[in-house]
């Protein structure tokens, strides 16, 4: 599929998020037990966000130069509306998080490790079915409505059950660990295998990991079609979803102890994913602008946080 990206531009992508990852795991630590503050979550999300935005300005220098202003201003546009369209959904796989260690009982200062591995794994999984996608789209257009009608079904379904929360203890893969190997029936500190009289047990911190991987299988499936309507160039909707995961780990812990602020957020969601499905689905008689789908998903959200905090407000004066 025709891209803007050359190798050196996959390289010096790949080389930016070898080193903030780096930079988290080794000079802050970020795999060890550790409780984060609001105020280093506030810090590293304003991180994330600004080494996506000066990614984005790079790149649109670069094809100002190389290609005109034009593209550039097309490329560019693309890469932000694919990066708040990604961090828009990622809120959701944020309150799924939220649940997992709830139910595990994970108090926060072990919940780093867990989304360390959780953001390394999404990264992986969502490389591969981008690059899936891509193909796909490049093979058969066709797959788009596909895609479409499959964002539009998902976005009614989550307006259907936005109040209900998922029951954690019935997944499939956690009763089969359970019914297949021992799990020790308390935490052990940030290990995830423990040995006893010569048995190696599993922890609950491991089944809360195995739950954040497949709730990131689960919220790819959702989000990666919707980013295709926005933009079919690979290398910027890898870039972009790339990034918004990256502070994913950081905006969790922001909204760790906000999330009950944000309750109609998710009817919000459900919206944009309507929205993006129907944009797919009409793209043959109508093709909406980009500047108008990040417009759209932009107020979308401003309007579900506005009343969700007004609600919010609204409770606690009850």
């Amino acid at each position: 599929m025709e891209s803007i990206g050359t190798w050196w531009m996959w390289a010096v992508f790949a080389v930016v998020v070898l080193a903030m990852l780096a930079i988290d795991l080794f000079l802050f630590k970020g795999g060890h037990q550790h409780k984060v503050s609001l105020k280093e979550a506030a810090g590293w999300s304003i991180a994330w966000v600004c080494v996506a935005l000066l990614f984005n300005a790079g790149l649109w220098w670069y094809l100002d130069a190389e290609a005109g202003r034009a593209l550039a201003n097309q490329k560019a546009m693309e890469f932000f509306t694919g990066y708040l369209l990604e961090k828009s959904l990622a809120v959701d796989n944020v309150f799924v998080w939220m649940l997992i260690f709830g139910f595990f009982s994970v108090p926060i200062e072990l919940q780093r490790r867990v989304l360390l591995y959780g953001i390394v794994g999404a990264i992986v999984l969502r490389t591969g079915m981008i690059f899936a996608g891509s193909w796909l789209i490049s093979e058969f257009h066709w797959i788009l409505y596909i895609f479409g009608a499959f964002l539009v079904v998902t976005g009614a379904k989550m307006l259907w059950l936005a109040d209900h929360d998922p029951d954690l203890a019935s997944n499939p893969v956690i009763r089969f660990i359970r019914n297949h190997y021992p799990v020790t029936p308390t935490l052990e500190g940030e290990r995830f295998f423990v040995m006893c009289d010569g048995v190696r047990y599993a922890t609950p911190l491991l089944l809360a990991l195995v739950l954040v991987e497949i709730s990131d299988v689960v919220f790819a499936v959702d989000s990666i079609p919707a980013i295709f309507a926005i933009t079919a160039d690979p290398f910027i909707v890898l870039t972009s979803n790339i990034f918004a995961i990256l502070g994913l780990r950081a905006m969790y812990f922001l909204l760790a102890d906000l999330g009950n602020r944000f309750s109609l957020l998710k009817y919000g969601l459900a919206v944009i994913l309507i929205f993006i499905g129907v944009k797919m689905l009409i793209v043959e008689w109508l093709k909406i602008p980009i500047f108008i789908s990040l417009g759209v998903v932009a107020v979308i959200l401003a309007v579900s946080v506005w009343l969700s905090l007004r609600r919010s407000a609204g409770e606690a004066a009850h």
